[in-house]
């Protein structure tokens, strides 16, 4: 696979992990209808969240990224990882 052809999905992939903190938490809130159809769609690829008897749910790879990202944040001093 070619640079070029791997790098959509590694700036999808991205995004997805920028937005996954905000995404719990309106997960937290109840508000799962305010995330985006698309966010949740390849979150569930990503094996990072799972529909559960009807519920969307983080799943323990997703508690793990939010883990490291967390920790990233913290040891950034709450600035931005980027």
């Amino acid at each position: 696979m070619t640079s070029s052809a791997s790098s959509p999905a590694a700036t999808r992939r991205d995004v997805l992990r920028d937005r996954l903190l905000p995404t719990v938490d309106l997960l937290k809130q109840r508000r799962a209808g305010e995330i985006p159809e698309d966010y949740i769609d390849d979150y569930v690829a990503l094996h990072w969240l799972e529909w559960q008897g009807g519920t969307l749910r983080l799943t323990t790879t997703g508690e793990n990224v939010c883990k490291h990202l967390t920790t990233l944040l913290n040891r950034a001093g709450g600035r931005s990882l980027r």
